[in-house]
């Protein structure tokens, strides 16, 4: 039985090449789009999802309900986590993870720069990484240890054995020797945690100052409890212990005129379940889980858009088969035989288009990783939850594409079929209903593409408080002494006409090549009240080589020693939180100083942006040192020929800082790199806006073939009796311009909506403009038009004494 529905399915497909190549090129698109969609998606859902115990897994938060605005934060105290785990019992264990940036490795002469995590001894006994070599038990027993991944291992030691030899961390001077201890599995891609190395947090360098230290929040605490143990019983318990160890903050935000929110705190220590962690924009750098969404919306609505176009031609095509399915029927066929029959024809085309769409997928997922900087690999495809996702696709595409249409033709009433009474002389309303809804989609998503795009270009265009253009940004890495080169690279360049400034700082402006990101944050004290700031190094120039003007008072000078001890320069939203103007000359207290340093304030600049615009403004406090690090050269250089700048720049650097691997970046690279999230959500929506167009637009040519292939003798008439080719074309037309014109009146105003809601979540943002639906509107129009105009121009032109004898 099933050999035979095989064999006639084969023959009948055979026979309708043009059909079967429609519909399976365009569900092979489909396939293949939404194979890279879902899996994009399906590698972020399932972040940290391999840790067997991950139900039990939370990262711990402050919640402040601040009156102009609530806010999360990650950075806790170096006392918590031990606090935590001693007075609750809840807490089975508890780990604190603090990087340190881009630590320098060493063994013998192998030096390079890598992901080094301070962490407890409990986080081993929380998270499913697997310990390849060593005993979980003492592997972090000594201080002295360091666990290393299996990658790393591999690059040190090859093929010896790694247990027991010793490496170096540490910058240049100021180097300690580590015993490895054990060798961790490489972190898979979806996981929050990437590192190169682990050695226990006890090693930091402000330890002993900050283990008694509530007011300096630096790393990430995670915590697993107990397995009755429920989170929201904990977090009221945690109620009580905010106000015993945070209870100046609490009176801070009261003193602001905070009000308890709807579960009553003003100030809370909360806990975020780990497998929500990577998509909290607040306490981590995941993106939204709008976007993964997003993905797979539009990955639904790509298959939606080719299953509507077979569903039309099926449903068009079934016309032509009726005679075939009264004879069948006439003789014995049952309707379940009949609907089997012409269902295994669809499932045929629609496996046909699935291997295919898998093959292009394999073909091009080199230039998908590329254009998107993704990591998707398609042998994730074989992963459980991803081949019950696609087998469920699958089989919700063959139900829906062919299902109707099989149905509908099993139902042929035999002895009508045979007297030539079914016929279709006008679009039904289901072929109507999902023309519409095909063009619905493909507007939502052109009119969405639009919008993103001209977001992402105010983003990108919009003032940042310093001029990005004509500064070079070199990290420094762990290499080299960052103020020595500093001071080497100033007087490299102090003859070079074509260098206008040069400094440094603690951090990046945007993301460089080296991709590190950081923050420090303390908190002040003005007229009791405390004022948090982001604390920013900076060194002689800064001002100047990122043309920030001064408001007030002047800038950092190397004729005033002081200014490297207890100065500092404020940026303008830190003056309106102090409550006035005229600071200059005005002191500061560091709420986390034990030693009570006053900061004298010395200038007062305009707002300027560290970080990306979905920030806002925030308070920010420069301040110079001679024992801080400099992680960052920062160099402004004149306009003519910017590249050969570069080039000079990274001559020079062999000479100031011959350990250190030159990866300068232009600033407002750096800046457009802030926006890495929206360019990809934009590029996602261009492409699958094109494809959805070009779906829509072969599924309406062939209707429109079929339309006209059906009218060939009406359009024969109308020509004998006078009719011209512009009505007849208009005629043929003016059918699916309608659908078209219902569909945008649909499309537009969802779009409107739906971007609206996604705009509102930057705090910088366009206003959405009306040509943007009129050009989408015109755009689909004339998309319609010249994809049946084609065709209806073929059929006014047909002689008409030809096409009523072929009739």
């Amino acid at each position: 039985m099933f050999k035979n529905y095989l064999t006639i399915a084969l023959r009948t497909l055979w026979r309708n090449k043009g059909y079967a190549a429609i519909n399976s090129v365009g569900l092979s698109v489909a396939f293949c789009i939404s194979i890279f969609l879902f899996l994009t998606a399906y590698l972020q859902l399932t972040f940290d999802s391999f840790h067997e115990e991950k139900d039990r897994i939370y990262q711990a938060y402050f919640f402040s309900n601040d009156p102009e605005r609530a806010s999360r934060s990650g950075g806790m105290p170096m006392p918590l986590a031990p606090t935590l785990k001693a007075e609750f019992e809840e807490v089975e264990a508890a780990a604190r993870v603090m990087t340190l940036r881009k630590s320098s490795v060493a063994y013998q002469d192998k030096r390079m720069d890598k992901e080094v995590y301070m962490t407890d001894p409990d986080f081993l006994n929380m998270f499913s990484f697997p310990l390849l070599k060593g005993n979980k038990e003492t592997a972090f027993s000594d201080l002295s240890s360091i666990l290393i991944s299996e990658s790393l291992a591999q690059t040190l030691f090859g093929n010896d054995e790694p247990l027991g030899k010793v490496v170096q961390i540490g910058n240049e001077g100021k180097q300690k020797g580590y015993i490895v201890s054990g060798v961790l599995a490489d972190a898979p891609y979806n996981s929050s945690i990437r590192y190169d190395a682990f050695i226990r947090i006890d090693n930091h360098p402000n330890f002993t100052h900050d283990q008694a230290n509530w007011g300096s929040n630096s790393h990430k605490v995670f915590i697993k409890i107990a397995p009755q143990a429920k989170q929201a019983t904990l977090e009221n318990k945690l109620k009580l212990f905010s106000q015993k160890y945070f209870s100046s903050n609490i009176e801070v935000l009261q003193k602001k005129g905070a009000k308890p929110d709807k579960l009553g705190d003003i100030f809370a220590l909360r806990l975020q379940p780990l497998t929500k962690v990577h998509f909290d924009t607040e306490i981590s750098n995941g993106p939204p889980i709008a976007i993964v969404y997003a993905l797979m919306g539009i990955a639904f609505f790509i298959l939606l858009i080719a299953c509507i176009n077979f569903i039309n031609l099926s449903v068009a095509r079934s016309f032509t088969r009726a005679r075939e399915v009264g004879v069948r029927k006439t003789l014995g066929a049952l309707k379940s035989q009949l609907f089997v029959q012409i269902w295994s024809e669809s499932t045929l085309l629609c496996f046909i288009g699935f291997l295919v769409g898998v093959l292009l997928a394999y073909q091009l997922l080199p230039e998908f990783n590329t254009m998107f900087n993704a990591q998707i690999k398609l042998a994730h495809i074989w992963e459980p939850g991803f081949i019950g996702l696609i087998v469920g696709v699958f089989f919700m595409v063959t139900l829906l594409a062919g299902g109707y249409p099989a149905l509908l033709m099993a139902k042929f009433n035999p002895v009508e079929v045979l007297k030539g009474k079914i016929s279709l002389k006008r679009p039904g309303f289901l072929r109507n209903s999902l023309i519409v809804m095909q063009f619905v989609m493909s507007s939502l998503l052109a009119s969405c593409t639009l919008i993103a795009l001209q977001q992402l270009d105010y983003l990108r265009t919009r003032p940042l408080g310093f001029v990005k253009e004509q500064v070079i940004s070199i990290p420094v890495g762990n290499q080299e002494n960052g103020r020595q080169v500093l001071k080497r690279m100033r007087a490299k360049l102090a003859t070079d006409p074509t260098v206008l400034a040069v400094t440094g700082s603690g951090i990046n402006l945007g993301r460089g090549k080296d991709r590190v990101t950081s923050r420090a944050v303390i908190a002040f004290t003005h007229k009791g009240q405390q004022i948090q700031t982001d604390w920013l190094l900076v060194d002689y120039d800064y001002l100047k080589t990122l043309q920030i003007p001064l408001q007030e008072g002047r800038e950092f000078d190397p004729a005033y020693p002081s200014d490297s001890l207890d100065r500092i320069i404020i940026s303008a939203s830190m003056a309106k939180a102090m409550g006035g103007q005229e600071l200059v000359g005005s002191y500061l207290r560091n709420e986390a100083d034990s030693a009570g340093t006053k900061y004298q304030i010395i200038g007062v600049v305009p707002d300027f942006h560290l970080y990306n615009l979905s920030n806002g403004v925030i308070p920010i406090t420069m301040h110079l040192s001679n024992t801080e690090s400099i992680h960052y050269i920062f160099v402004r250089v004149a306009s003519q020929n910017l590249k050969q700048s570069l080039d000079k720049l990274q001559h020079a650097w062999k000479e100031v800082a011959p350990q250190s691997e030159f990866i300068g970046t232009f600033l407002d690279e750096n800046v457009n790199e802030w926006y890495r999230e929206e360019e990809m959500l934009s590029q996602i929506f261009s492409l699958a806006s094109g494809v959805a167009i070009l779906l829509s637009c072969v599924g309406l040519f062939a209707m429109a073939l079929l339309v006209t292939e059906q009218r060939t003798k009406e359009i024969g008439i109308r020509k004998v009796l006078g009719a011209g080719v512009p009505s007849l074309i208009l005629l043929l037309s003016k059918d699916f311009i309608k659908l078209v014109l219902i569909a945008l009146c649909m499309a537009l105003p969802l779009a409107w909506f739906m971007m609206k809601q996604w705009l509102n979540e930057y705090p910088y943002r366009i206003e959405i403009s009306l040509w943007i639906f009129v050009a989408v509107a015109l755009a689909a129009l004339l998309i319609t038009f010249l994809t049946i105009g084609f065709q209806s121009m073929k059929a006014a032109f047909m002689n008409p004494v030809k096409s009523l004898r072929s009739e």
